[in-house]
């Protein structure tokens, strides 16, 4: 019974292979730089909400650890990986202080337009 699944995974290997092509390294780098950009894209376009901007810088760093992944599989070093959860692991903690920090100031102001936030400069 087993083998029998297992004889169908293993035939359509190839077909998947024949409709999607093989992914190759310059596909990953292609996303990566077209994440990176929309995430520029937004920082630049929309200056007046901070949660965007918050959201378009970690769209940035997202792309930047699809490339550490992509050439970390390539070159079959692990540092690659390695750096991409530590870089994960910061952002996450940056994006849950971030927004404690905005829930704290939307409370006391009551807005969260960058614009205000910028008075705060002593």
């Amino acid at each position: 019974m087993e083998e029998a699944a297992t004889n169908v995974v293993v035939n359509a290997a190839p077909i998947a292979h024949a409709l999607y092509g093989s992914i190759t390294i310059g596909h990953y780098v292609m996303l990566a730089a077209l994440l990176f950009v929309t995430g520029i894209a937004g920082i630049f376009l929309n200056r007046k909400n901070i949660i965007t901007l918050l959201m378009s810088i970690e769209l940035m760093l997202l792309s930047v650890n699809i490339n550490f992944v992509a050439f970390s599989v390539k070159l079959g070093d692990l540092g690659g990986q390695i750096f991409t959860l530590f870089v994960l692991t910061v952002a996450a903690a940056e994006a849950a202080i971030g927004l404690a920090i905005l829930v704290v100031y939307y409370r006391n102001r009551g807005t969260i337009d960058v614009e205000d936030i910028a008075s705060l400069k002593g």
